[in-house]
C-alpha cells in the first residue's frame, strides 16, 4: 500500500524526516480512523506539507498501535517517543494540546527516507482536511510533477 502523509508546515517535521531526526511518524485520533488498521511493515508513506507538493518517501519499518487509556500512558508514550517522533525532547504546546484529549494513538517507524522528485496529488474523494490517504499506488492519485 501507499500512504500520503499530510504534515503541517509549521512544524518543520519533513525536513527532520529527511535527516533523520525523525524516525517516527505517530497520529493521534478521537476514534480509530485511517491509517488505523492500514499501515503495515514494508508500505511506502509519501510526505508532503499542508498546501504542497509531496517531497519525501520512506518505508514503513514496524507499526504500533495503542488505545490511550489514561493521562498516564498518553504521558509514557510521549516519554518514550517523542524524540523519535518530532527530533526534539521539548514538546511544543501546540502539540501538547492537539493530542490531550486523542483515544489512539498510531506509531509508523520509518526507514530509508528519501526526497523524490515534487508532484502533487488529487484528493477528490479523501475530504478536504484528510491529513492521511491511502491508495493501493500512489499512481491513481499522482497529478503533477512539479520541476524543483
Amino acid at each position: 500500500m501507499h500512504h500520503v502523509a499530510i504534515m503541517k508546515k509549521e512544524w518543520g517535521l519533513i525536513e527532520k524526516i529527511l535527516s533523520g531526526e525523525k524516525t517516527v511518524e505517530s497520529r493521534w485520533y478521537k476514534t480509530k480512523k485511517s491509517p488505523w488498521d492500514k499501515v503495515k511493515a514494508g508500505d511506502i508513506i509519501y510526505f508532503k506539507n499542508t498546501g504542497g507538493p509531496v517531497l519525501v518517501k520512506a518505508t514503513v519499518s514496524k507499526v504500533l498501535q495503542t488505545e490511550i487509556l489514561n493521562e498516564k500512558t498518553r504521558q509514557e508514550i510521549l516519554d518514550k517517543y517523542a524524540q523519535k517522533d518530532l527530533g526534539v525532547k521539548d514538546i511544543m504546546p501546540a502539540i501538547r494540546s492537539y493530542i490531550k484529549d486523542k483515544n489512539y494513538c498510531l506509531l509508523v517507524f520509518l526507514e530509508n527516507p528519501k526526497k523524490i522528485e515534487p508532484f502533487e496529488i488529487n484528493k477528490k474523494g479523501f475530504g478536504a482536511m484528510a491529513a492521511w490517504i491511502t491508495v493501493d499506488n500512489i499512481n491513481q492519485i499522482k497529478i503533477k510533477v512539479i520541476n524543483s
